[in-house]
């Protein structure tokens, strides 16, 4: 039977000449892929990185990798899908879900509905938005349940203990006016990388992340 579902889309496999593995966090489901079939009038940027979509999926219980049936975008992202820096934004966000939400375990919705704000918010934004993936790091790792405090960070801070304890006592507007240099933010991005991966006990290798910093040098 098939059931109703919504998909954060993180990235996609080519699998065989007509089929398509959808990786990504859904909202029943926790972190899970799905096969989907590709062409036809399914386009290739239904499934660009960060979509989010309203789908129907048919569980198995012999296989993991579930059938995922009449994909549809559920916000356009124009915004997101128009800039080139939100883009990167985007492809960032996709790259550090992929690596570090995991498990293919039942969600109660809270981690997918936090990812969709997140979207949403990054598609809002006119302005100011450079400090944005820091924000999300932050936000991930509260989502995630570590509930990061200066001082369960400061042994991966440095000298950015106070620029980071800032970061966490300010609101999303607030950090988002928080003048930085292109080099402080690297470091300040890496540092809340590392205790990421401390915590998930993943490896974060984040392509775009260099591709991000020479944007907001």
């Amino acid at each position: 039977m098939r059931e109703r579902a919504r998909i954060l889309v993180l990235n996609t496999t080519l699998y065989g000449e007509k089929s398509l593995i959808v990786h990504c966090i859904s909202d029943l489901w926790g972190r899970r892929s799905f096969i989907t079939s590709r062409g036809g009038k399914t386009s290739a940027g239904l499934f660009s990185p960060m979509n989010i979509l309203d789908c129907e999926v048919t569980p198995n219980t012999k296989s993991d990798l579930w059938r995922l049936h009449s994909p549809a975008l559920r916000h356009p992202l124009m915004s997101i899908r128009s800039s080139i820096p939100k883009t990167s934004i985007s492809l960032f966000m996709s790259e550090v879900l992929y690596r570090t939400v995991r498990e293919p375990v039942a969600d109660d919705s809270g981690l997918f509905n936090w990812c969709e704000q997140s979207v949403l918010t990054l598609d809002a934004l006119e302005s100011d938005y450079s400090n944005f993936h820091l924000v999300f790091l932050l936000g991930l790792a509260a989502a995630l349940g570590f509930r990061p405090t200066a001082e369960s960070m400061a042994p991966y801070a440095g000298e950015n203990f106070l620029l980071l304890k800032e970061f966490l006592t300010t609101d999303t507007a607030g950090a988002m006016l928080i003048s930085l240099s292109g080099s402080r933010r690297a470091d300040l991005c890496r540092c809340i990388l590392k205790y990421l991966e401390h915590h998930t006990e993943s490896r974060i290798e984040v392509k775009s992340l260099d591709v991000l910093h020479e944007l907001f040098a």
